[in-house]
């Protein structure tokens, strides 16, 4: 279970040391006019293309408490962030390409991870207890070790069995960095309720997949989320993203 701290005191991360990030893409309009000035004209005129308000909004959030906290851990100004984008467009930074880290979004909730010299991804999705269609996408998207096990499980767990299964997959799909080319039924995870979070095999490897660490938590009430790191688990620490005052 994640314990979720207020704000680390320096805003330092060591080695060997992931942290984790939550918070609420609501913000207040001085808020949001705040983080907006932190943006790059690129991601404004992104922001400015998002016909619905609240699309925008969370955009302007997620983008800029993003910048926010890379800022803080490279003790530099949010707007002097710099981002370059990979083959399939998964984003690093100019400024210090060590520092690693990955970020998602669903419904009002935001999930974000940093890490050294690791690649590491995260999932949130808000828990949808009455998707009519977990079965067709477990059929088609899921292994077939995956879909096994989730149409094996009992009614009453399956939205915790598909939320546990496609939050651990989309992890490591963001961690890689190869966008839909890896498809997600190459590899597999656990996801019966209890299991430990795992990745199992890829591509039929399971020495490939050891090479792999992972955590599955409650990010908020009625809301799944997983993190994955190339590595041993390191030391998680979880914070609190709603705590910190946009100034």
């Amino acid at each position: 279970m994640a314990e979720w701290q207020s704000l680390p005191d320096d805003f330092e991360l060591p080695r060997g040391v992931v942290h984790v990030w939550r918070g609420s893409l609501e913000r207040s309009q001085a808020e949001r006019d705040v983080l907006w000035r932190f943006l790059s004209a690129d991601e404004r005129k992104r922001a400015e293309r998002f016909h619905f308000d609240v699309h925008r909004h969370h955009f302007i959030v997620g983008r800029g408490l993003l910048r926010w906290l890379n800022g803080r851990y490279l003790s530099i100004p949010p707007q002097d962030i710099q981002f370059t984008y990979g083959k399939y467009d998964k984003p690093a930074l100019v400024n210090a390409p060590a520092l690693q880290f990955n970020v998602s979004h669903s419904h009002e909730g935001l999930l974000m991870a940093f890490v050294w010299e690791t690649a590491v991804g995260v999932d949130i999705e808000y828990v949808h207890r009455k998707m009519d269609d977990m079965d067709a996408v477990a059929r088609r998207y899921f292994s077939p070790v995956e879909s096994a096990a989730y149409l094996s499980a009992a009614e009453s767990q399956k939205a915790d069995t598909f939320f546990n299964c496609w939050t651990r997959k989309e992890a490591f799909i963001k961690a890689v960095g190869e966008g839909l080319s890896f498809p997600l039924d190459a590899f597999a995870v656990s996801l019966l309720p209890g299991e430990p979070a795992a990745l199992l095999q890829v591509r039929g490897s399971e020495a490939e997949a050891a090479r792999w660490s992972m955590r599955s938590f409650d990010p908020f009430p009625g809301y799944r989320g997983a993190l994955i790191v190339e590595s041993e688990m390191p030391e998680c620490l979880f914070f609190d993203g709603d705590q910190i005052d946009i100034k």
